[in-house]
């Protein structure tokens, strides 16, 4: 995959903004899943700047996600826009805060991908207040009541049923 920023110009000279664009597959980033897709292509707009001590990479990720919803089972299609900013340091790094790197190009694939996914959220939902399928008939309730009743008595609670109220 190509997410490379040749940095070469950028890295005499603090201060300095280099912008990017990219444009990827995300067969290529390694992003798809079993219960979700992303449209061709995932894009990735941004700028490397040298602060004078690190480069700060920051941009934006711009994906269509393709997914059914897990309340009520229908496919769904949702715009996501998800910013990214690390910064980055020549050599072997003896700290976390900061990425380390060689050469004069770094290379945007493991961040970008690892953006994209920690965004995504655990469950796929349509919409906030999707109220999913009846769990007697399988009617969509987003359309209306079914009229089912739907009520399931706690079993933590069933032997008080059983109890008789003398009058």
């Amino acid at each position: 995959m190509n997410m490379l920023v040749n940095i070469a110009e950028l890295l005499g000279q603090a201060g300095g903004e280099l912008p990017f664009a990219f444009a990827i597959s995300p067969v290529e980033l390694d992003v798809q899943s079993q219960d979700c897709a992303f449209e061709d292509p995932v894009r990735v707009t941004g700028k490397v700047v040298n602060t004078g001590t690190v480069l700060r990479v920051g941009g934006q990720i711009h994906a269509v996600k393709h997914f059914v919803c897990d309340r009520c089972c229908k496919p769904c299609t949702e715009p996501q826009e998800h910013p990214f900013a690390e910064d980055f340091r020549r050599g072997r790094g003896d700290t976390d805060e900061v990425n380390s790197f060689d050469g004069d190009v770094l290379d945007l694939a493991a961040l970008v991908r690892d953006t994209l996914l920690a965004a995504q959220p655990l469950s796929n939902i349509c919409k906030p207040d999707c109220k999913g399928l009846c769990p007697v008939c399988g009617h969509d309730l987003n359309e209306g009541d079914c009229g089912c009743d739907r009520f399931v008595p706690d079993p933590r609670l069933a032997a008080l049923q059983q109890l008789k109220l003398d009058d």
